[in-house]
């Protein structure tokens, strides 16, 4: 792996563990095996290389969320596969997480990917539904927007409650709900 990669993956992990303040140049640079040159060479400071880090996170979770939405099968089990998929739940959302550093909100650079990554997956998630719409999967009367934004919510929420209990089963308590919630949509001729 190069320099910049190690530098970035570092980065990628700090920010996930300690947020945007608790992740220092130094400890960039220990985590990365690289020195403060080298990390000065390819990068002109903290700001950047936590930019690219979000990116590449960002980027990371659209791979990860677009393969089980976009994947083969019915609107249902796509969006099963999304919300049963195995995730650090203790560790929280890395992409979710940046939302709650006050040092990445306040910084128009850094939320800018961390907000289009949300939209995106809310957007791709509605489309999902939407599909199963018009193909009869689910009854008339579910609202896709609405329900991608509460699939989004749950998640988030989800990372959340598990973090405060220590436990993922508010995690999964949480996805299961959502499930029967949606499979109650589930046209009758249609089984989930």
């Amino acid at each position: 792996m190069s320099t910049p990669d190690r530098l970035i993956e570092a980065t990628q992990e700090l920010l996930w563990e300690r947020g945007y303040v608790g992740t220092s140049p130094k400890a960039i640079q220990q985590r990365a095996g690289a020195g403060q040159g080298s990390m000065y060479h390819h990068f002109a400071g903290k700001p950047e290389l936590a930019l690219a880090a979000v990116l590449r996170t960002s980027a990371g979770m659209r791979e990860t969320a677009g393969r089980l939405l976009d994947g083969p099968g019915p609107a249902y089990e796509r969006i099963a596969a999304y919300l049963l998929r195995e995730r650090e739940v203790l560790r929280g959302c890395p992409v979710g997480r940046l939302t709650m550093d006050p040092d990445v909100v306040a910084s128009e650079a850094l939320r800018a990917p961390v907000d289009e990554t949300i939209g995106w997956l809310r957007d791709r998630i509605a489309e999902v539904l939407q599909e199963g719409l018009d193909t009869g999967e689910f009854t008339p009367g579910l609202a896709p927007r609405e329900v991608a934004a509460t699939v989004v919510a749950t998640v988030q929420g989800g990372y959340v409650l598990a973090r405060a209990s220590g436990s993922s089963a508010a995690f999964d308590s949480a996805v299961r709900g959502l499930l029967s919630l949606l499979g109650a949509h589930v046209a009758a001729n249609r089984p989930v």
